[in-house]
């Protein structure tokens, strides 16, 4: 099956096209992309819905590397909502 690894910053992007035997889970879909060797994934997604590690994948899925929040979207919110921005 083929699969999709990505990982994202607002101005750049890695992403690595996988073929992996059928079975296979997220986790094992992660460590064969190598993209999060510094760690700074807190989560994952599939197709933009919260994964399990041990979720299993089939083809076609897009795997999202998740980063940390810079900032909380409900403040950014009251901030522009104050006339802040």
């Amino acid at each position: 099956m083929r699969v999709e690894v990505v990982l994202a910053w607002p101005e750049r992007y890695l992403r690595r096209e996988l073929v992996l035997p059928d079975g296979c889970t997220v986790a094992e879909a992660v460590e064969a992309a190598a993209l999060d060797a510094g760690g700074e994934s807190v989560a994952v997604a599939v197709h933009g819905v919260l994964a399990r590690p041990q979720q299993m994948l089939h083809d076609g899925d897009r795997i999202e590397l998740l980063r940390p929040l810079l900032a909380d979207p409900k403040e950014n919110r009251r901030r522009r909502a104050r006339g802040g921005d």
